[in-house]
């Protein structure tokens, strides 16, 4: 199968796609994120493993148009436990030890919200959180997220594509990359006192990267809205690159015709590139990339399984790398 690497190779959402105007009415009682979207139960189809997993609050799943995944990419895989989705973080705006966003980031204030977007593009503004949800039908994606550390998980995530969001906003032809800054708060987020990186925390894909149909622009998780560990209110997630690439808690988007500094690259050049694509040839100058360990699985003593070129979707985007040396653009 291929997917055309042009930032403008497939088509936007159709008129069939666009939200259902009871569910667009029904969402309208939705937007207070902690109160009213606890009052939803379930909508039908609803994986067992949600029902069993997720705490009862924060649901989003009446909301999403049931979807099989976008172009044959939604992994069948057995789904990562709730607990250790949301108490195994990177978040180290909240703290270094894996266990401190959970214990730290319920102080981030989420709501109100708003994503700046601007640079070049024909029509900058900003989207606040009802904006958001009602941007494109939202859909539940099952991707696989590898940390550069060397473990994975799977994740029923809930949004849409980054594309549905940027090209409201018309892209200039000349722009060529997406800055993604996240919010920094040294009030909530302790670890911003700390220099362990230069803040705010910044990322950036190329537009084409950014506008492919699996870069998603995540709300959800297990049919609830993103817990604060996870990146509330709003994040992306890139599925085929390493997880630091998955900007959390993002405040503005900047479109521009340089490749942006990012924070890894910024810190250690050596060690994190500018693509951080999931390639099992290139080690960690610390350790090698060819194995990982899937979270839930018996803990430290889980199985360590082979590691798949761009995390098992090399199908989908092998083609927007074509020609690269992935060693030297790492």
């Amino acid at each position: 199968m291929l997917i055309h690497s042009h930032p403008y190779g497939y088509q936007p959402p159709q008129a069939t796609e666009i939200t259902p105007e009871h569910l667009f009415r029904q969402r309208r009682t939705l937007l207070q994120f902690g109160g009213g979207l606890g009052l939803l139960g379930l909508a039908p189809g609803v994986s067992s493993a949600a029902d069993s997993q997720a705490p009862g609050s924060g649901k989003l799943q009446a909301l999403v148009r049931q979807t099989s995944g976008v172009d044959g990419a939604q992994t069948m895989e057995k789904w990562t436990p709730y607990k250790d989705v949301t108490g195994y973080n990177n978040f180290y705006e909240f703290g270094t030890d894996k266990s401190e966003p959970a214990q730290y980031a319920h102080g981030l204030k989420t709501k109100p919200w708003e994503i700046a977007v601007e640079g070049l593009v024909r029509r900058p503004g900003k989207l606040g959180l009802d904006e958001l949800l009602r941007l494109a039908p939202l859909e539940e994606r099952v991707y696989r997220l590898r940390c550069v550390e060397g473990w994975s998980m799977v994740i029923p995530w809930v949004g849409y594509s980054l594309s549905a969001l940027l090209k409201q906003f018309e892209p200039l032809g000349s722009a060529k990359f997406v800055e993604f800054t996240s919010a920094v708060d040294p009030n909530s987020m302790r670890g911003v006192r700390s220099n362990v990186l230069d803040w705010p925390y910044t990322e950036g894909l190329r537009l084409d990267e950014a506008l492919h149909p699996l870069t998603l622009l995540a709300l959800g998780l297990y049919g609830e809205v993103l817990p604060n560990q996870n990146g509330a209110p709003v994040r992306l997630v890139v599925p085929w690159k390493y997880g630091f690439k998955s900007a959390k808690s993002i405040v503005r988007i900047r479109l521009t015709d340089r490749m942006p500094t990012t924070a890894w690259n910024k810190a250690a050049p050596g060690e994190y590139g500018f693509y951080s694509n999931v390639n099992p040839n290139v080690d960690h100058p610390r350790w090698s990339q060819g194995t990982e360990r899937r979270l839930g699985e018996d803990g430290l003593f889980s199985r360590k399984r082979k590691t798949l070129m761009f995390n098992g979707y090399e199908a989908q985007v092998g083609q927007l790398y074509a020609g690269m040396d992935l060693r030297r653009y790492f």
